[in-house]
């Protein structure tokens, strides 16, 4: 037999070489500088705003996790692969299969130290990058803190299902990659070099290859063992029960026996591997090793099937009695659910159309009631266009999608304001702004916090249905909040689709001012006032060095080349509040919705950190961001990571100033362990609760967030029975939002008003539940936000045998009411109606009531919503008027609207350049109609003649505006009022002549 001539090794010429070589020296050079570039900023950051601790705590654990399992996995399979190389047979039988394999032996031979480096280092870097990830699981094992609650089946603290038993499963899973990789390298050495011989006759292995097989083969059934003993722990986390989560009672009385067989079982292969060192017979771990999976089939798998299949599944209910009661309370315990107030409400209610004397009971109770005085006019969610058009005052600044509610103390008066800060937009910015220059030195910042009574508009003829603002348009203004410091450098609009807008702010000395600050007070359009960015926020970039250093960051060559940045210069960038406190605090999820406020004269953005966990036993796992997905998000809120969680706690408030960029993290719930976890990791950077001013604690609200997934788990976990869980029978679900024409979930809303039981309003965030598939409302569902009783939720329990209705059925019933339909077609002529949120509102004892502001905006580029209708719904009674007042008395009677909000005052500073829109018209309803006709009232020729005079002025003074007549305009709104009086005078007397007949609710 001839040997084959050894194949030649191809060579690269010298000049291949040296091209390889360089473009491979650039590639790093680029990659390390681009990455330590990024790293330095990221420090130079974290240097700014105090928080260098959490920067070299986190780097520091990334390096030594990196590190550890780097050279771990890369390390030790490399010495397996040496071993094996190392005690290669001497010789080798001269068969077909090693004529084969000898040419790759002589390629690897001169090249095999490179070869195993290479190999350690990739495998090393590839461990080593998938480690560093979970540096907040070590760190949490590092420092875990006892919950002081005990699991229901091993009794262990849950701290150790929380912190432990997750880096216990992280290092085995690497133990068992590192094996199953020395395993396939020594393999495949021993096979390229002798060790292992396929297909030549005789022994099949040498000494040296069954020794190192058998040690690495029994390692990894020493690490199944200890798989089989964590996955006794694992089953806290099973979903076998279908309905619930947690150790079922076929993971309880089949699968744990079960898998502590196993781990013995596991034990004696793995002891079976061992001998085979001295036994030198692959026989015995091979029994063993079938042993061990036949074991696993049989009392592993098909044990646990025929449990459930037999025993289980014919009397669910009766055998998951106990474990259904097990996660109900882990659940209430893992989303702070335990100490709901459960309220009985409106038992004596008889759900639809109501009498006279419920009526009459209702309007008892309205009267002096603080809810009805403070009942919510302006929807923060619709009117973003009016503050843009009243507020806006120049281009470069504007208003987010979506406003916020605070409250405020005015006069001794406490009340809900819809709250917005003027921040700068460059979204806006005409084509002559947009230079570098000018987006990144001259318009820097916004400059206002606006706020309107959020009970009430500005009436009058030109401006009525407008917010009644606090304070003037000219900038700067206090109003009734004042400002000390109204300058807005870091807000919501200053991440532009997730691109940072950073800023280089300061004048060299001498300079005058470049900041476009203000419009000039009193002066023409082209007057501006310029300033000069004095606070501390933002990084130095006086030294040539850095200015390099961003110019490289941000590949912006006017970091160096532009006189507007000198040795005074600033750079301020991550400006969005919420990347702020994310970034401060990366072990946090952060709420969606920030919002301003006023806090020691200072704008101040308020944040919600919540703690999370996916390993809380037996409680429920539910996806982040679905869970906390409404009609509203992505509307000016930021969508929360769909991350799958199963423990949560508003654990943090957060605080950024809106001029100089401090981010202030403070402890709102010290006693949650995961907290108390991360502040070991982290010492230092988050306050003790009681460092939060007066002032701040008066603005911090219920996160909608946290809200959103509480009511979605008192859905299912507000029922106790066991049996009734498993059923299903009591079970609810979030009502579509009916106002949006959706079936995304309707948002929760804040309020001010006073619940059932309370002896005054307080601030809260509320939202209404249905019943599962139905439309039918079950609960009612609040949670406070007052300092005193902060977090406390109360959930009023509609009688279950009674139909009342839920939003879209409200919803429906008002829109559809003759009168209401008709004037809101009269209403779309030219214009554009929009319904404001949906309240409900519960009225002492008396039931629910349901408010909802109708808006109207013109049709036209300049047209923005303006309140002109008021909608009342109180149990089949309909009431619908120019203002709350008036629809309460038709639902209740004269008199019952009396402490209804005024609506403002007709002299109100709007701000702003004024426009004018079309009076409203206001056609009543009666609160008893005549039966029949969709429950409106009688339209008769008058009426219908009314009507058409309306819908014609209508389009009179739409066609006026668009030609600019003024004149015109005036003749139409003339013919306009006229008209809406005839239909007034029509209204009543169709009405009176009803009211001879018989009568029944407005359905």
């Amino acid at each position: 037999m001839t040997m084959r001539p050894p194949v030649p090794v191809p060579t690269l010429s010298r000049r291949a070489k040296l091209v390889i070589g360089v473009i491979a020296v650039l590639l790093v050079l680029f990659t390390v500088i681009g990455t330590l570039t990024n790293v330095y900023v990221d420090y130079l950051w974290f240097d700014e705003t105090g928080y260098t601790e959490v920067f070299w705590t986190e780097l520091q654990t990334r390096a030594l996790l990196f590190a550890v399992a780097g050279v771990a996995t890369g390390g030790l399979v490399a010495l397996s692969v040496y071993l094996a190389y190392r005690f290669r047979p001497t010789f080798r039988p001269m068969s077909l299969e090693q004529q084969n394999l000898e040419r790759y032996r002589q390629s690897l031979e001169p090249r095999r130290v490179v070869v195993l480096s290479a190999v350690a280092v990739v495998l090393g870097l590839f461990a080593g990058f998938t480690a560093q990830g979970s540096w907040e699981t070590w760190l949490q094992f590092r420092n875990s803190t006892p919950f002081g609650t005990v699991d229901p089946q091993f009794g262990l603290d849950n701290s150790f299902f929380v912190f432990d038993y997750p880096f216990y499963r992280l290092a085995l899973g690497f133990g068992f990659a590192i094996v199953i990789l020395a395993l396939i390298g020594s393999l495949l050495t021993h096979y390229v070099f002798g060790g292992l011989r396929l297909q030549t006759p005789g022994q099949k292995l040498s000494g040296a290859a069954r020794v190192q097989l058998s040690v690495l083969l029994g390692v990894f059934v020493a690490l199944k063992a200890v798989a089989y003993w964590l996955d006794r722990y694992g089953t806290v986390y099973s979903d076998r029960g279908g309905v619930f989560t947690g150790a079922s009672y076929t993971d309880v009385n089949a699968l744990l026996p079960a898998k502590t067989i196993l781990v013995f079982v596991a034990v004696i292969c793995a002891i079976a591997f061992f001998a085979n060192i001295v036994v030198r017979n692959f026989a015995l771990p091979a029994a063993s090793l079938v042993l061990l999976m036949l074991s696993s089939l049989v009392i592993g798998v098909a044990y646990p099937a025929i449990v459930q299949q037999f025993v289980v599944r014919p009397t669910p209910d009766e055998r998951e009695a106990p474990y259904i009661a097990r996660a109900i309370d882990a659940t209430r315990e893992a989303y702070d659910i335990a100490d709901v107030d459960y309220v009985n409400y409106a038992q004596d209610q008889t759900g639809g159309s109501t009498s006279d004397a419920d009526a009459a009971q209702a309007a008892a109770e309205l009267a002096g009631s603080p809810t009805v005085e403070n009942i919510r006019l302006l929807d923060p969610n619709v009117l973003a266009p009016t503050f843009t058009a009243l507020q806006q005052i120049r281009n470069v600044y504007g208003f987010p999608e979506r406003l916020d509610v605070d409250r405020y103390t005015v006069d001794g008066v406490t009340q809900d304001y819809v709250v917005a800060a003027r921040e700068l937009d460059q979204t806006n910015l005409s084509d002559n702004q947009s230079s570098w220059i000018n987006r990144h030195t001259v318009y820097t910042h916004g400059n206002g916090f606006v706020a309107a009574p959020a009970n009430q508009v500005v009436t009058g003829q030109n401006d009525g249905g407008q917010p009644n603002f606090t304070g003037a348009s000219d900038l700067p203004t206090t109003g009734d909040i004042p400002v000390d410091q109204a300058r807005i450098y870091y807000g919501e609009l200053l991440n532009d689709n997730g691109t940072d807008v950073y800023s280089v702010v300061g004048a060299a000395d001498g300079e005058a001012p470049r900041e476009f600050d203000r419009p000039e007070s009193g002066g023409d359009d082209q007057g501006q006032v310029n300033s000069t960015y004095d606070g501390e926020g933002g990084v130095s970039i006086g030294s040539f060095f850095r200015q390099l250093t961003f110019a490289i960051y941000y590949r912006e060559r006017n970091f160096i080349l532009s006189g507007a940045v000198n040795d005074n210069s600033r750079v301020l960038y991550v400006r969005d509040p919420l990347d702020r406190v994310e970034k401060a605090a990366p072990f946090l999820t952060v709420d969606g919705d920030p919002y301003p406020a006023v806090v020691g004269g200072r704008v101040t953005w308020i944040l919600d950190g919540y703690t999370t966990s996916d390993a809380f036993p037996y409680a429920e796992q539910m996806e982040l961001g679905e869970a906390t997905t409404d009609a509203l998000t992505g509307t000016g809120t930021t969508a929360l990571p769909n991350e799958t969680f199963n423990y949560v706690r508003n654990s943090v408030k957060a605080t950024v100033d809106a001029y100089d960029g401090t981010v202030t993290l403070y402890a709102w719930d010290d006693q949650d362990p995961v907290l108390q976890t991360y502040m070991k990791a982290f010492p230092g950077i988050i306050k003790p609760k009681s460092e939060m001013s007066d002032d701040l604690v008066s603005h911090v609200r219920y996160p909608e967030d946290l809200f959103k997934l509480q009511r979605d788990v008192l859905t299912r976990y507000h029922v106790s029975d066991a049996g009734d869980f498993y059923n299903q029978n009591d079970r609810w679900q979030i009502p579509s939002d009916p106002t949006r024409n959706t079936d995304q979930a309707q948002p929760p809303y804040y309020i001010l008003s006073q619940r059932p039981g309370d002896s005054g309003a307080t601030f809260q965030l509320t939202s209404a539940l249905n019943a599962f598939n139905r439309e039918n409302l079950s609960a009612f569902i609040s949670a406070s936000a007052d300092p005193a009783t902060y977090g406390e939720l109360q959930v009023l329990r509609l009688p279950g045998n009674t139909p009342y209705q839920g939003p879209s059925q409200v919803q429906n019933a008002m829109t559809s009411n003759e009168t209401v339909a008709s004037n809101l077609n009269i209403l779309r002529q030219g214009s554009t109606v929009q319904f404001g949120n949906l309240l409900t509102l519960p009225i002492g004892n008396a039931g629910l009531l349901y408010v909802e502001p109708v808006y109207v905006q013109s049709q036209d580029n300049n047209g923005f919503p303006l309140l002109q209708k008021v909608i009342v719904n109180y149990q089949g009674r309909i009431g619908y008027g120019d203002t709350l007042a008036q629809g309460l008395d038709q639902v209740f009677g004269a008199g019952a609207g009396d402490s209804a909000p005024d609506g403002g005052t007709s002299n109100g500073d709007t701000g702003g350049d004024q426009t004018t829109s079309p009076p409203s018209t206001s056609a009543p309803t009666t609160t008893a109609p005549p039966t029949g006709g969709g429950g409106g009232t009688v339209v008769d020729d008058s009426t219908a003649q009314a009507v058409a005079a309306i819908q014609q002025a209508l389009q009179d003074l739409a066609d006026a505006q668009r030609s600019g007549d003024f004149a015109a305009v005036g003749n139409a709104q003339a013919a306009l009022a006229s008209a809406a009086a005839a239909f007034e005078a029509a209204q009543s007397s169709a009405s009176a002549s009803a009211s001879s007949a018989p009568a029944s609710p407005t359905g």
